[in-house]
């Protein structure tokens, strides 16, 4: 019998179907022997389908399985959506890690938070640097993006070279950091692509994603309409150049800069420690800030999406401690809405505007570019590195089969649109599925990770939507109660006087006591005979007033007579 060839594979774990929580695994080797590198580790937030959940990250139970076989974990940036799961996964897979510097002092600062700096083999790699992995040769060419230090990489085997772009745009005066390598990437495509592995995010968009030298003149030009008012501007921290078109602007109008927010304050320090961020003024503390006359302040917050914890729903709310918007006062949301995010931000918006605060967005005045590429920057792409095969992902799947039409009008000759937990071969002769393999979700929850298919989620998704009910009935041994059926209620409407609410525990208790004298002597001494009975009288009548199929909780005991 022949042995199985040497297979180059590409396996996503979370980002393809979705915007946000990225892992891919790159194998190569014979099906039993494959070595494997992972390719970024990112997280996405939770929404009303996961109550009490904040943090979502994919479930890494497969390569987990194949951990002896894992070489490492290789960050294209430092987004949180490609890093974020990091520390937290990290005990689970146990491999070293590589990064850039900026990205590597975020990593530090991380794994420091969780105990686990001293356990981590870090590689620190230069830009535009290179290392072995095992069958693995690694390559970073220099792209742009709305975080410092985005990295393409090449990833080099005998069976022939990927090129992962991670998240990219083309930005022709970037403001922080080097234009996209472009003559790396037509040297590339020159000595030959097998597959590129690219971003979708925007290829529904026309034309360009456009220049951060814009978004800078722009923000200059709207803070110097506001002299003499409080003005506070909100956009994402991990934005460094954004950070600093801010910074620039404040310098330009005489106003100097207090961060708000601690990943504000992380993002900044992070930005300095490699040498980014040197020229743009003075930084006001809190205190410092709010001694001084409003007229001289530019407050740059995290909190553009409406998140209730962020700094500037703290402020809208009233409960920061040192920062206070009044009448008059502008805010300028230096961002986009993130889709699923409307609701937070409208909320956060027309707080503010009750409040008499000003709201400028990128819908009134050109104050945001994307990170991503659009249809115009993913053509030249493509001219430029030839790749034989084109591998969408980053995107909903809507985005990945455009992505797929849309590269094969600019060369790429076959396309492979995956989906997550598909291992797809790339060589030899690919792209074709050869298995799919189990995939999830990952939950941070109370301190813990759990798997999604958790029943504890399950129920408490369950109950949010449909309501709880619990009744307690004590009962002695000779089958009669002494206490209750007491029902305990909640997650139903009250109505305005309460009737609603005392109506159905009334119909609670009636149900639970009919289903009791219902049962045999015998049953009445039995526990679970007992709950049986009830649960499944108790559910019909809730459902049956209300509509909801409610979790119903009986609590039996059987007590003994006093001595």
């Amino acid at each position: 019998m022949a042995k199985p060839e040497t297979e180059l594979t590409f396996l996503p774990l979370g980002g393809s179907g979705e915007i946000g929580m990225n892992l891919n695994l790159f194998g190569y080797g014979r099906p039993a022997r494959r070595k494997w590198v992972i390719v970024d580790i990112g997280v996405t937030f939770g929404n009303a389908e996961t109550p009490g959940v904040d943090i979502i990250m994919p479930d890494t139970a497969y390569i987990e399985e194949h951990r002896h076989d894992l070489l490492g974990i290789v960050l294209t940036h430092a987004h949180e959506d490609h890093m974020g799961a990091l520390a937290r996964l990290w005990p689970r897979l146990r491999c070293p890690v590589y990064a850039t510097p900026f990205t590597m002092w975020l990593v530090k600062d991380r794994l420091a938070e969780a105990g686990l700096l001293d356990e981590v083999e870090l590689i620190e790699i230069p830009l535009q640097g290179g290392f072995d992995l095992g069958p693995f040769r690694f390559d970073l060419i220099t792209l742009n993006h709305s975080i410092p230090e985005p990295n393409a990489l090449v990833i080099k085997t005998d069976l022939g070279t990927i090129l992962h772009t991670g998240d990219w745009k083309i930005d022709p005066n970037p403001q922080i950091g080097e234009a996209v390598d472009e003559e790396a990437l037509k040297a590339l495509g020159d000595e030959g692509v097998l597959a590129m592995i690219c971003d979708s995010t925007n290829v529904f968009s026309p034309g360009e994603s456009g220049s951060e030298e814009g978004v800078r003149l722009e923000l200059s030009k709207a803070i110097s309409e506001y002299d003499g008012r409080g003005v506070a501007v909100a956009t994402f921290a991990s934005n460094v150049a954004r950070l600093q078109s801010v910074m620039y602007a404040a310098k330009e109008n005489n106003r100097s800069v207090c961060l708000i927010g601690r990943s504000m304050k992380r993002m900044t320090a992070a930005a300095k420690a490699v040498g980014l961020l040197n020229d743009v003024g003075h930084l006001l503390s809190e205190d410092a800030a709010a001694a001084m006359p409003a007229a001289h302040v530019l407050y740059l917050c995290t909190g553009s999406q409406g998140e209730p914890r962020a700094a500037l729903s703290r402020i809208a709310s009233g409960s920061h401690r040192t920062v206070k918007f009044k009448k008059g006062d502008v805010v300028i949301f230096s961002s986009k809405i993130i889709p699923g995010n409307e609701l937070g931000i409208f909320a956060l918006q027309n707080a503010l505007a009750d409040d008499g605060v000003e709201i400028v967005t990128e819908k009134d005045r050109p104050i945001h570019v994307s990170g991503h590429p659009n249809r115009d920057e993913l053509k030249r792409m493509y001219e430029w590195v030839r790749p034989e095969i084109a591998i969408p992902v980053h995107g909903e799947r809507r985005h990945l089969l455009e992505h797929a039409r849309f590269s094969k009008t600019v060369g790429a000759g076959r396309s492979m649109p995956g989906r997550n937990g598909e291992m797809v071969r790339i060589a030899p002769n690919g792209p074709t599925v050869v298995d799919i393999v189990p995939t999830g979700r990952l939950y941070e929850d109370g301190g813990q990770i759990v798997s999604s298919t958790d029943d504890g989620m399950r129920l408490r998704r369950k109950m949010a939507y449909a309501g709880h009910v619990g009744v307690s009935v004590v009962v002695n041994t000779s089958g009669k109660i002494v206490s209750g059926p007491e029902p305990r209620i909640a997650g139903f409407p009250e109505g305005g006087d309460g009737e609603v609410m005392d109506d159905l525990l009334d119909a609670v208790v009636d149900a639970a006591e009919r289903a009791f004298n219902e049962l045999p002597s015998k049953s009445r001494k039995d526990e679970d005979a007992i709950e049986e009975k009830l649960r499944g009288r108790v559910k019909r009548v809730v459902r049956d007033r209300t509509g909801k199929r409610a979790i119903v909780e009986i609590h039996a005991h059987i007590v003994k007579k006093a001595a």
